[in-house]
């Protein structure tokens, strides 16, 4: 195996990412017995170029906004966001904010199991609960030989991770659904192949949607696969494509797709978070963080 490609490498080559993220613990009830909305996170790659300008300033946006979890999307070297582990933590929850995962790249071809560990150390350090495996690259989607070695690599990560106190997973776009080889890699290798005990997966709504996968469906086949949701709206129904286009983007609950249908089998799907996702806007990124938060709150989770 070699080595763990870094996320800024990774966004240099794809400019493809993750957003945001949602956790549904238990209701508390408060005044007239109306139970507590979920806590709504998000991801950070959402607002990457905020971020990269102003990282301090870019989070008190979020939790000013009413979100209540991140999930991050710039590891490299040890650091997050440039930060050391406990800097950045700190950070983080100063603003009473909490770090949920983290997208984190590991290329198909491997990753030394000492490079592994270093990853998981650092990880821990921030309290991240998941770190998610979130891009392939494409010379490694062109056959099946290619997405099983990396199932048993992601495998060997996940057991890692594990003594770490966390769980490594996979967040699919839409290329793992075309057929390669006769097979459709996402079932018949990743959920085939992969340890549901030590790898889990982080289903995006979006690109399964537009895959022409109905998302309620791929719960009740697998369930307890689907720790966490990635809720991403869509503007348009589209015939079934495999390209990452990403032209259709819309903040959650201001699209087509039915998420509270797709809510209603969190339990069949062993869903522990939710995570809003929106990797590119047509309008002003900020406004579509916050139509989404209010959709979520007013729409969706209630």
């Amino acid at each position: 195996m070699k080595t763990i490609q870094s996320r800024r490498e990774f966004l240099r080559i794809t400019a493809a990412g993750a957003l945001g993220a949602v956790v549904l613990s238990n209701y508390s009830c408060k005044g007239g017995g109306k139970p507590a909305l979920p806590g709504v996170g998000l991801q950070l790659y959402t607002i990457r170029d905020a971020m990269a300008a102003d990282v301090a300033g870019s989070l008190k946006k979020v939790s000013d906004l009413g979100y209540k979890y991140v999930e991050l999307a710039d590891y490299a070297d040890g650091k997050f966001y440039g930060f050391e582990p406990a800097e950045f933590k700190k950070m983080v929850n100063d603003l009473g904010l909490e770090i949920i995962s983290s997208h984190t790249q590991v290329e198909g071809e491997g990753v030394t199991l000492d490079t592994a560990r270093k990853m998981a150390e650092a990880h821990a350090k921030i309290g991240s609960k998941y770190c998610i495996q979130p891009w392939i690259v494409e010379e490694m989607r062109t056959t099946i030989e290619s997405y099983q070695r990396m199932a048993a690599n992601w495998n060997q990560v996940g057991q890692i991770m594990k003594e770490f106190g966390m769980q490594f997973g996979y967040h699919n776009h839409n290329f793992e659904f075309a057929t390669v080889e006769g097979k459709v890699p996402y079932f018949d290798v990743m959920l085939a192949e992969l340890d549901k005990d030590l790898v889990i997966m982080e289903l995006d709504m979006f690109w399964t949607t537009k895959a022409g996968h109905n998302p309620v469906d791929i719960i009740k086949k697998y369930p307890g696969r689907f720790h966490l949701f990635h809720l991403k709206d869509m503007y348009t129904h589209e015939e079934p494509f495999f390209e990452v286009i990403k032209d259709d983007l819309a903040p959650v609950g201001a699209g087509v797709i039915n998420f509270k249908e797709i809510l209603a089998v969190k339990d069949i799907a062993g869903m522990k978070y939710m995570i809003v996702e929106q990797d590119d806007s047509r309008g002003d990124m900020w406004a579509d963080v916050q139509t989404s938060i209010t959709n979520m709150n007013t729409k969706i989770l209630v």
